[in-house]
């Protein structure tokens, strides 16, 4: 098992940059933060943009994989993107992760304007900006032309320091989110029931997981992959809740995803109230835990 932490872009870096440090000090195999212009009970609060955010977090920390959980369309065209991402990858010397969702129905859809997509058009949107991405972080020359995006002759040089190019982590619940997993992505995201917030202790998940796990296995045997080569992350918040109540709480979490097959656990970096309430010094109680396993898989 590896493990993953969240840090939220909602402090000045001034004050961040000692938790990214801290995340790597800590033991945990990659860090991740939330690519939104705004967050849900969060909006009014201070927040920043994940694209300076890793910037930053790849320019002070030297071991620890960085990326984002997740972008989605609902901010970005594939080909301005695509180039963040190359550069993230070159900045960081190659630890960087592109996590990609098709964006929920918030406040990002709807900050420029536009229309609110519905889900099919979200889930169409999502398969072209996942196809579009992979071809320009692949290729020194793309032209495209889809439904919701086109490129015309975009040049990426000098492409990424990984080969063949930044791994992906897709996150989707559902089949068609599967299978875009299961063909382009180093790694598969889920954090319960898609677009659910409630609260639920962890142990409450184990059914609904288990059954993404068979989807996701079938999705991957339809593209004709194995199903072993292709990670499965998962992202405890509030639906699979309590991972950080304890040392023990989280030794219980882990042993119980890895024995359903899930190679990553990617919990939140604890905050003092809603969302992700916890206490900060948990982390170095499970500190042992992760360097145990750190790497072991790597």
């Amino acid at each position: 098992m590896r493990y993953g932490i969240v840090i939220l872009p909602e402090e000045r870096w001034s004050v961040a940059a000692e938790r990214w440090l801290r995340a790597e000090r800590l033991g945990f195999d990659h860090a991740w933060t939330f690519d939104h212009l705004m967050w849900r009970s969060l909006r009014e609060s201070t927040w920043f943009p994940a694209v300076p955010t890793l910037t930053a977090a790849a320019l002070v920390t030297s071991r620890i994989r960085i990326g984002t959980l997740v972008a989605s369309p609902n901010l970005h065209h594939p080909v301005s993107f695509a180039k963040d991402i190359m550069a993230l990858d070159d900045i960081s010397e190659g630890r960087m992760i592109c996590g990609m969702g098709a964006g929920a129905d918030g406040f990002d859809t709807t900050v420029f304007g536009d229309e609110r997509p519905g889900p099919g058009v979200r889930a169409d949107r999502f398969a072209e900006f996942v196809e579009l991405m992979d071809l320009l972080l692949r290729q020194q020359e793309t032209s495209y032309t889809g439904e919701h995006f086109q490129a015309v002759a975009a040049a990426m040089h000098p492409g990424c320091v990984q080969g063949p190019r930044v791994p992906f982590a897709i996150a989707g619940a559902g089949q068609r989110g599967m299978r875009l997993a299961a063909r382009y992505a180093h790694a598969w995201v889920t954090a319960g029931r898609p677009h659910r917030f409630e609260l639920g202790r962890f142990d409450r998940t184990i059914g609904i997981v288990r059954d993404q796990l068979a989807r996701l296995d079938d999705a991957c045997l339809a593209q004709g992959r194995n199903p072993a080569t292709l990670d499965r992350m998962i992202v405890a918040g509030t639906q699979i809740g309590g991972v950080l109540a304890s040392r023990d709480s989280f030794a219980e979490a882990s042993g119980m995803f890895a024995e359903l097959g899930c190679t990553d656990l990617i919990v939140f970096w604890p905050r003092p109230d809603f969302p992700f309430e916890g206490d900060v010094d948990v982390l170095d109680e499970i500190a042992p835990l992760l360097h145990d396993t750190a790497h072991a898989t790597q």
